[in-house]
């Protein structure tokens, strides 16, 4: 055994122990049903600030997006525009949720859904959506941890073993300590997710030989590069255009993602704040003072940064270092090839589906100098693979619990009965994410592209509760079930599931959240239109003259609504969107570096300086529009 390995299991030890603890703490203080399945309501900021962020960036920030900078370059860098994204969702509607949850009493969103649209069908809708979030979510981390302990213990391990050993730990610690436990797990987690981004970034960079050699070399590998734009150039450090009309089963020229690609994307992941599990999240939090420091400091800003810079540094780095054997040929003195005898001399960037094993051997590579450092990204990965699971476990176990057996079955169960089943909800999640991850990969990638599309499409809802009163019960369940079809329908599970091949998967480069959405609050408002109810109504404004009461804008503060519009509609169009394109070129020619005004490609200056500005938008919603903060005394609620 190699004193690697060993490191590695000295820290997994570590990490464990730490999980289990607060697993058996959670159990010791978790005396009702409340304090099992949210905590007692009383997370403190900083557990919050942490919890919700490790919860928002799973393993897929970790491992696959460093892969897919690999073989897409800067045009899929984009996606690191999720770290205000997401956290912008959390802005719209946290705040507004924990109102509702502290006055009314409610422990998950079907509780809240089904008493303000007094409902059965939306709570049945809202577990479906959690569950199908839930399961392929969870089965993708587990794979992914198990296929990271392959690697690093030198394939001692199986893929499957490891997932089954590491499957039990989380197991343990979520299905003993609740929520409480997921929270301050979650709290290490968050930290050691960053952590090893910088490390790994750095270690890249630096085996590069330093970021004036990183953006020579990728210069280099644009100019080697065979996939061209419309406008001819390296589909690594440009957008192919704003929109693409592609046949189904073809490929769009020079790369998917085109600026209208970019933005549905960023909507398909505003689905993960805006999950089931988030609402519940939102009930747990002491008071609503978390949100806005979570929103703009630890996530826009904080995880942003580490992702347009560190990540950029892993993914495009991943070439320069041996993985790329047609640059290691064509430019052998500017290869540094720590990887080529890691990956046995294969090339990632032509197998398909392998370029989540960058991370994995990036890690792998400093064994040899730093043993110890081995173990320590290990579990930072590992870490950041666990952080989203746990969540999603918890509060889906809940959901189960009380939306589906004390609301239909036994309304008259114990806490200790409902935190028995709770568990045991756990435990079937786990169990379900598992047989699907081990017998069937094709069904967990296929069901994996519906979480955060499914996500989404409870915005419509949310909209209704928080600030649209007019949207009736019929319309928001029609529109939901109209939206969650049309996501299926516009995925890889149309395709390969229903035999949907006119229009293949995610027609016109735009992601199937969009897709849902067109004919989720379309649908919903044309029937809402048609539906309208005195009674319910009446019974509506209750929540709504609520909200007015607590969290509407101060007066002097309502003429900054228009200056809000436009920023978050022009950030959304020019920095994430359509307008990206003028990214391409603004600060220099991609096909000329001396005309690089910041030694680096266009397109990532740009991205960089839409991020500053971006954290600069949640700032203003957050904080100065009053999204996310609240005053007065909320113990009197």
């Amino acid at each position: 055994m190699s004193s690697s390995v060993i490191w590695l299991w000295v820290f997994v030890a570590l990490y464990w122990a730490y999980c289990i603890y607060w697993g058996y703490r959670g159990m010791r203080v978790a005396s009702s049903a409340s304090d099992y399945m949210l905590a007692g309501r009383t997370i403190p900021l900083w557990v919050f600030v942490l919890a919700a962020t490790a919860t928002s960036f799973s393993g897929w920030t970790f491992v696959g997006h460093p892969g897919l900078l690999y073989t897409s370059g800067f045009q899929y860098a984009y996606a690191s525009f999720y770290a205000i994204t997401i956290p912008f969702t959390g802005l719209l509607f946290l705040k507004r949720q924990w109102f509702l949850g502290r006055k009314f009493g409610y422990v998950t969103p079907g509780e809240m859904f089904g008493d303000y649209f007094r409902s059965n069908l939306i709570r049945i809708l809202v577990v479906i959506v959690a569950l199908i979030f839930s399961v392929p979510y969870l089965g993708i981390q587990l794979r992914a941890s198990g296929f990271l302990f392959h690697v690093l213990t030198d394939e001692a391990l199986g893929i499957n073993a490891g997932m089954m050993m590491l499957s039990a730990v989380v197991i343990i610690y979520v299905a003993s300590g609740g929520l409480r436990a997921v929270a301050y797990v979650d709290t290490l987690q968050a930290v050691l997710l960053a952590l090893g981004i910088v490390i790994i970034g750095v270690v890249s960079v630096s085996a590069v030989g330093g970021f004036g050699q990183l953006n020579e070399n990728i210069f280099l590998l644009s100019q080697l590069d065979q996939v061209r734009t419309p406008d001819g150039f390296s589909h690594y450090i440009a957008i192919p255009g704003v929109i693409q009309f592609v046949d189904a089963g073809a490929k769009a020229q020079g790369g998917a993602w085109t600026g209208m690609m970019n933005l549905t994307y960023m909507f398909a992941l505003m689905g993960i704040q805006s999950s089931p599990a988030f609402s519940m999240w939102a009930f747990a939090n002491k008071s609503p003072a978390p949100f806005a420091p979570q929103q703009v400091w630890a996530s826009a800003f904080g995880i942003g940064f580490i992702l347009m810079v560190f990540t950029a540094m892993q993914g495009l780095g991943g070439h320069f270092l041996g993985a790329d054997l047609a640059f290691s040929q064509a430019h052998p003195d500017a290869v540094n090839n720590i990887l080529g005898q890691a990956l046995g001399g294969q090339d990632i960037l032509k197998t398909p589906g392998a370029q989540g094993q960058l991370v994995p051997r990036l890690i792998q590579s400093v064994g040899e100098s730093a043993p110890w450092l081995v173990g320590l990204l290990a579990v930072c990965a590992l870490a950041a693979m666990q952080s989203t699971g746990a969540g999603y476990m918890s509060t889906a176990g809940t959901m189960l619990t009380r939306d589906v057996l004390l609301r239909f079955i036994n309304p008259k169960m114990s806490d200790t009965q409902q935190k028995l089943w709770a568990r045991i909800g756990v435990l079937i999640i786990v169990g379900l994410a598992l047989v699907v991850a081990i017998y069937s990969t094709d069904a967990l990638v296929l069901l994996g592209g519906l979480a955060v599309a499914f996500g989404f499409q409870m915005w419509t809802a949310l909209l209704a509760i928080c600030f649209f009163p007019w949207l009736t019960r019929l319309g928001v369940n029609v529109g939901l079930v109209c939206g969650l079809i049309a996501v299926m329908l516009t995925e890889s599970i149309g395709v390969s599931w229903f035999g949907i091949e006119a229009w293949g998967r995610w027609p016109l480069t735009m992601h199937s959240a969009f897709w849902g959405m067109l004919f989720n609050l379309p649908v919903a408002m044309l029937i809402s239109s048609f539906t309208q109810n005195r009674e319910d109504t009446e019974h509506k404004m209750k929540f709504h003259n609520f909200l007015a009461q607590h969290v509407s804008l101060p007066t002097d503060k309502k003429k900054l609504v228009p200056i809000a519009w436009v920023v978050t509609i022009g950030w959304f169009l020019f920095g994430v969107g359509p307008g990206a394109i003028i990214g391409n070129t603004i600060f220099g020619n991609p096909n000329d570096n001396s005309t690089w005004m910041f030694g680096m490609p266009s397109i990532w200056a740009w991205q960089i300086l839409w991020w500053a500005i971006g954290v600069g938008m949640m700032w203003f919603l957050a904080y100065k529009m009053e999204f996310s903060t609240a005053k007065g005394n909320l113990d009197k609620l």
